[in-house]
C-alpha cells in the first residue's frame, strides 16, 4: 500500500511539471515562442489530460495516504 502512495506522489510530481511546462498562461513570452515547434504543439494539445492525471493522483495519494497514515489530529 505504501508503495502506491510513493508511485502516486511521483504522479503528482510529474503531473505538476507536465502541467507548468504545458500551460501557456505561466510560461508568459516563452509559450508564444514556444507553440511555434511542432513539437511543443503536440506536448500543449494534451495538455487538458494532463490535469485528469494529476487530480486523479493527488486524490488516490490522498485517500490512501488517509488510510495507511491515518489524521495527525
Amino acid at each position: 500500500m505504501t508503495t502506491v502512495i510513493f508511485i502516486t506522489g511521483i504522479l503528482n510530481i510529474l503531473g505538476v511539471l507536465l502541467l507548468f511546462f504545458s500551460c501557456r498562461c505561466i510560461g508568459g513570452n516563452y509559450a508564444a515562442r514556444a507553440m511555434q515547434w511542432s513539437w511543443f504543439r503536440w506536448f500543449y494539445k494534451y495538455h487538458c489530460w494532463y490535469w485528469w492525471l494529476f487530480f486523479g493522483s493527488v486524490a488516490v495519494h490522498a485517500v490512501l495516504a488517509l488510510y495507511v497514515f491515518g489524521t495527525p489530529f
